[in-house]
């Protein structure tokens, strides 16, 4: 007998469309990794690590230079005081953090608010942790995140509210009176955030990336957790950063070594001299994806697609029903792999329960010629409805 969490979970959206779109020749508009092979000058500081540097056990924490840039960096981009020593561990790849979070800080029968759309992993690690899940349901076009609906997601038994941000799918970087209500909701239950920030240098039109952890109330109550990986779309190099208070970073390295341990010495490495010695990357990548999204969004509108906004990550989505496509979103995406040779990925895989059905999601961290190729085919799609 296999677990109940995962014995009926299907497979991942993810991997049906990107698998249609191996079968087919298709473009692939619906995974989220870039085209673009990220800084070379870091790629090549890893290459040296592994012939020149240590390839043995690292501390299970990560190694201290790593861990002190982490903190460094988010000194100087978010204006966070972390203590490298007490405060920072490594993990490898940010869904680690979640897991080893997860498992550190629920005991069955806790009950802990997601918001939907929400990351597909969420959900069945908190399940197998014993935590019950509590939802609360945000829709298009603005995904804002109402004071009702928390009143009624929160209860006595909130142990743990769970928070990305800027968010997949939907591309939002929430305002600051979303954030205060969150945090309001946390303190006055005392619950704690686990603040899913992989995105966070990934934000658009001069934004800048506001963490929970910074709002009153929610610095000894935080867990951030951030993806090198993210940072320099680099996203198979599954390096992860968990950030919290002394008392929970120890409950969560405790669950960390009984999953990975530790992560590649070289990638550990590689990432702390890309902390402080890429700045020009952190400048150009947001300004070089702003340039894509805005690409992408211009030709689908030209098509007569209706592109809600997108203000982080890699991702925009498409109404179809205010472009007037008579379709849910699965229809349209399995036609469009198969019909059109176009790959994206149904909003309302994202829910688990009442989904929006009529949103698309599309990633542009792609070559210009994908992206134009990929709105020609799109546009295709649509005239099969």
């Amino acid at each position: 007998m296999v677990n109940s969490v995962y014995a009926g979970l299907p497979t991942t959206i993810f991997e049906v469309m990107s698998g249609l779109a191996r079968d087919t020749g298709a473009i692939n508009l619906g995974q989220g990794f870039p085209d673009t092979p990220g800084p070379e000058a870091l790629r090549r500081k890893a290459a040296e690590l592994v012939v020149d540097g240590w390839n043995q056990y690292p501390p299970m924490r990560g190694v201290p230079e790593l861990r002190q840039a982490a903190a460094g960096h988010y000194r100087r981009f978010q204006g966070l005081d972390l203590d490298w020593e007490t405060e920072v561990t490594v993990t490898s790849g940010a869904t680690e953090a979640l897991a080893a979070s997860f498992l550190a800080l629920i005991e069955p029968g806790d009950e802990v608010v997601l918001f939907q759309p929400l990351y597909d992993a969420y959900a069945p690690l908190i399940r197998r942790a014993g935590g019950v899940a509590r939802l609360v349901r945000l829709t298009p076009p603005d995904w804002r995140i109402g004071r009702e609906a928390l009143a009624a997601a929160f209860t006595p038994r909130t142990r743990l509210v769970v928070f990305n941000n800027p968010l997949n799918p939907a591309g939002v970087v929430f305002p600051h009176e979303d954030l205060a209500l969150l945090a309001e909701f946390c303190v006055v239950h005392d619950a704690i955030a686990i603040c899913d920030e992989v995105w966070e240098q990934v934000v658009f039109d001069g934004r800048r990336h506001v963490p929970l952890m910074a709002l009153p109330g929610m610095r000894e109550r935080t867990v951030k957790i951030g993806s090198a990986g993210k940072m320099f779309a680099l996203t198979g190099w599954k390096v992860g950063f968990v950030c919290a208070a002394p008392e929970l970073t120890a409950a969560v390295a405790k669950a960390h070594q009984f999953l990975t341990f530790t992560t590649p010495p070289n990638l550990q490495a590689a990432v702390a001299w890309g902390l402080g010695n890429c700045d020009d990357w952190f400048e150009a990548m947001p300004r070089d994806l702003q340039r894509s999204r805005d690409r992408l969004a211009a030709g689908l509108r030209s098509e007569g697609f209706a592109v809600l906004d997108s203000g982080g990550t890699y991702f925009l989505n498409i109404d179809l029903a205010a472009s007037g496509v008579d379709a849910d979103d699965r229809t349209f995406c399995l036609r469009a792999v198969k019909e059109a040779g176009v790959a994206a990925i149904p909003v309302s895989t994202f829910y688990e329960t009442d989904p929006v059905t009529s949103v698309v999601r599309l990633c542009f961290a792609k070559v210009d010629a994908t992206l134009d190729a990929g709105v020609e085919r799109l546009a295709r799609a649509r005239k099969l409805f």
